[in-house]
């Protein structure tokens, strides 16, 4: 690919905007043209890119002031985030886990930025906090991501997180004098802290010339030992050849077995090294990285392990740990109709939770593969397990579109589970319907969807109604609950919410996830399109009462499918999206989403194939009326950078794409959006939800 630069001239944008009201900042444009295999592509924003610059922060700064006098003065603005505050006010509690025979768990009393964790001496003994986030910093914006415990639960290592970004530091907390001790690891990346003996295993890159921007390579596993500075850490395990590959060690519970993990973004090659062994040293188990292979335990002479090796929707194998090779493995539980989406070890027993139909359904096996019991669950919704290997009690969560996250306790021994934790909320959950449906899309292929709708709804055509979707990067989309996401005032005015489970995802296996990716892509984008034709068609809602919101590689879908049917919405969100699709691998980890995307490097076919969907490259320019669009990105998104928000921002304020307003929303101190504080999430949905109720008429 050769590259031209030159400077070029100024432009004044948004002249159709301007008609409403909307007079867009002034962005300058450069004649910067890439080649690709002989085809020119004009990249006039490219200046964009470059988010530390004072010419990017003075546009930031513009856009902000437009868009912020735009949502402030939509009616009811103000009424809808009292009524975000009060669905967001509800007690939360996480999945309780045992530690040295101490129950530790993170809860939120409803509206602190982040979740505390405690820790109690029994199940009904009294909490105590170890650990408060919202200390960590005066706004919130500090927040955790893992938590590892020593073998003897003397030290806990606790990775955060600033402003949302994913870089990670770790720092360690004596248990016993609750004092935090000197050791500091940064720059650490894509890990947690993993215990062998009096020190941990961790993740990290170099120091980055642009922690926000430069591309991140050579990921390397460290070996730290505490009280020696993190200069002394020794590289456990690394590449020198490549790059771009991922690095990651657990260590098993008694110590024993170190698992190391080596992926390419997809899937992973499989190492372990038994301690015990007179030469300790790694051995391979799996080395095709197009699967993925993950160690749940080791019980007896077995070394169990969850893979999608000749099995799309995944099996549990074994190696026999007398003679650990690549060669010595057998199937434990095979491959089934439903998709195993989890397994962990309790009570020396298998706890496997499968995924029918994007809902999720735990059951119990013994460690020969015979199933011994279900989990019963009252809906469609999402499980996650906590357990030990040796220990009978186990916890688990349960949540829905319309029930936060519970809380049950679980005897392996009995079979009986008993409800510890139901938060209350500012809805009634008996209030709403959930039903599942299928649909066919553009080649005929069923694809489910979830409609969550309050009783007595009337099938009008004309009900507001917000589509979302993801599709991507073998990621399910099961059901669980959101108050930020689920637009309860708009279900309350006889709205609706759909959650469509497209192709690219993990819902059904592998199989599933490639039939949307690379030159396979348009699949996800003719579901979603064909999602909203079917509640049309169905008697749902129109055009003029329909919006599209999702978020990252689902920004990237609305951005997309807003470009091929434009004459679809009334309102579309993107938010954080991948919208420059022949550049998205020159920014920090996005090297990492080729497997799923192609790169325009690839071949010729590839680049055209990317350019033909890219959102940034597709925007029409002919008239054609657009739906009014606000796009949202962070300053601090160093996964998906907001150079690809604010180059798809600029590109559709400059084109002629009718009246409707084309705005961006950055937020500042924030990033791709894990670890966001609660007081964030509500500013940001409650103008999510204002802009979409109000281009869809809801008042």
């Amino acid at each position: 690919m050769k590259k031209l630069l030159m400077m070029g001239s100024i432009l004044l944008l948004g002249t159709a905007a301007q008609a409403r009201g909307l007079n867009y900042p002034v962005a300058r444009t450069v004649d910067t043209v890439d080649v690709y295999f002989g085809t020119a592509v004009p990249d006039p924003y490219r200046w964009l890119e470059d988010d530390n610059s004072a010419e990017t922060a003075q546009w930031v700064a513009a856009e902000n002031k437009i868009t912020r006098d735009y949502l402030d003065h939509l009616p009811g603005r103000k009424a809808l985030r009292k009524r975000m505050t009060e669905l967001a006010n509800y007690a939360k509690m996480g999945t309780p886990f045992k530690v040295k025979g101490k129950y530790y768990f993170f809860k939120n009393d409803g509206l602190q930025n982040q979740s505390v964790l405690y820790v109690q001496d029994a199940l009904d003994g009294t909490p105590r906090v170890v650990l408060d986030p919202n200390k960590l910093s005066n706004d919130g914006t500090v927040a955790l991501q893992q938590l590892n415990f020593s073998n003897d639960g003397r030290y806990m290592a606790y990775v955060i997180t600033r402003n949302g970004s994913d870089w990670n530091e770790i720092y360690v907390l004596d248990l016993t004098t609750m004092q935090q001790l000197d050791d500091h690891i940064v720059w650490a990346k894509f890990t947690d802290a993993q215990w062998l003996g009096d020190g941990f295993f961790y993740s990290a890159y170099d120091a980055p010339e642009d922690a926000r921007s430069s591309k991140n390579e050579y990921h390397k596993v460290f070996y730290h030992k505490l009280g020696t500075p993190q200069s002394d850490d020794y590289v456990e395990y690394r590449s020198h050849t490549n790059p771009l590959l991922f690095y990651q060690a657990s260590v098993s519970e008694d110590e024993r077995y170190v698992f190391m993990w080596e992926s390419d973004g997809d899937g992973n090659a499989l190492y372990v090294k038994d301690l015990k062994d007179r030469n300790p040293h790694y051995v391979q188990l799996t080395s095709d990285m197009r699967y993925t292979s993950t160690p749940i335990g080791v019980e007896g002479d077995k070394l169990l392990v969850m893979t999608n090796v000749d099995a799309p929707r995944w099996k549990i194998v074994a190696y026999d740990t007398r003679d650990l090779r690549a060669t010595n493995v057998r199937d434990i539980v095979p491959e089934r109709d439903w998709v195993l989406s989890g397994a962990t070890m309790a009570g020396h027993k298998m706890i496997l939770t499968y995924d029918h139909d994007a809902a999720s359904y735990p059951f119990v096996y013994d460690v020969d593969g015979n199933q011994l019991a279900a989990i019963e669950m009252p809906t469609y919704g999402s499980v996650g397990a906590s357990a030990k290997q040796d220990d009978n009690e186990v916890f688990y969560s349960f949540t829905s579109y319309t029930t936060p996250t519970s809380i049950y306790s679980y005897d392996m021994a009995t079979g009986k589970s008993k409800l510890i934790f139901a938060p209350k909320v500012a809805i009634n959950p008996s209030d709403y319907v959930t039903e599942q449906v299928f649909y066919p899309s553009k080649d005929g292929t069923k694809i489910p969807m979830f409609l969550i709708y309050k009783k007595g709804l009337k099938r009008d055509g004309k009900r507001p109604t917000l589509l979302y979707g993801y599709g991507g990067f073998n990621i399910s989309m099961n059901p669980g609950f959101s108050f930020s996401r689920t637009p309860f005032t708009m279900l309350d005015k006889g709205g609706i919410m759909v959650y469509t489970n497209l192709r690219g995802g993990g819902e059904y296996g592998e199989q599933w996830h490639e039939a949307g990716t690379k030159l396979k892509k348009q699949n996800v984008f003719d579901d979603f399109i064909a999602a909203a034709e079917w509640l049309i068609k169905e008697g749902y809602t129109c055009p003029k009462k329909l919006a599209c919101n999702g978020g990252s590689n689902g920004g990237l879908l609305v951005g997309a499918v807003v470009n091929q049917r434009p004459d679809l919405w009334a309102a579309a969100v993107p938010q954080v999206g991948v919208m420059d699709m022949l550049r998205y691998h020159e920014f920090t980890i996005g090297w990492n989403w080729a497997h799923d995307y192609g790169r325009s490097d690839d071949s010729k076919e590839m680049f055209e194939y990317l350019r033909g969907y890219s959102p940034l490259h597709t925007i029409k320019n002919d008239g054609t009326p657009y739906p009014a669009i606000l796009v949202t990105t962070s300053d601090h998104d160093d996964r998906v950078v907001p150079a690809h928000s604010f180059k798809y921002a600029a590109t559709l304020q400059a084109a002629n794409t009718g009246e409707q307003p084309k705005l961006i929303r950055i937020d500042t101190n924030a990033g791709h959006g894990h670890g966001k504080p609660v007081s964030k999430i509500i500013d940001e949905y409650t103008d999510i939800q204002a802009f979409i109720m109000y281009h869809l008429g809801v008042k």
